[in-house]
């Protein structure tokens, strides 16, 4: 059974009225491109000033003390056993 022209007729204007006609789609692209293009210009920002503040990772790093570290007890019962 193929569509009739009433048929194809309604399946257009459904078209029109869902997308809008002639550039609707294209505007709603573009929107989107300018919403990715303005998420990766906010994570290189947000790069860049991570970086300006200084590098973080070496203040979590815990710094070697001056004297050495006492033995354990159980350090110390297995060099008494020997």
């Amino acid at each position: 059974m193929a569509p009739g022209m009433w048929q194809i007729i309604l399946v257009v204007l459904l078209a029109l009225v869902l997308f809008g006609g002639r550039g609707k789609i294209s505007a709603l692209m573009g929107d989107f491109a300018k919403g990715i293009t303005s998420f990766r210009k906010g994570l290189k920002d947000e790069d860049t000033s991570d970086d300006a503040d200084g590098d973080t990772r070496t203040d979590s790093i815990p710094q070697s003390p001056d004297r050495p570290v006492e033995p354990t007890v159980q350090e110390e019962d297995a060099a008494t056993r020997r």
